[in-house]
């Protein structure tokens, strides 16, 4: 642990720089804690869920009592 905490920016280093894909860090010979390089991130395409959600109508409505606690009025 005390050897992470020291080189955490060479094992950030490594990661980012292809040289290993994990590192493990234990305490007292059990591994506690594992940096990973991030999943990639996949292209977003925008509109992607257009027609498959159906939003209620009176959704934005809300009960008076409810909306008085998002004002802070005391019921």
């Amino acid at each position: 642990m005390h050897d992470a905490k020291t080189n955490l920016s060479k094992l950030v280093a490594a990661l980012e720089g292809g040289e290993t894909d994990e590192v493990e860090i234990a305490r007292a010979g059990h591994v506690v804690a594992r940096l990973v390089r991030p999943r990639p991130v996949a292209d977003r395409t925008p509109g992607a869920w257009e027609g498959r959600v159906k939003i209620h109508p009176d959704f934005d409505e809300l009960p008076d009592d409810l909306a008085a606690a998002f004002r802070g009025d005391a019921p």
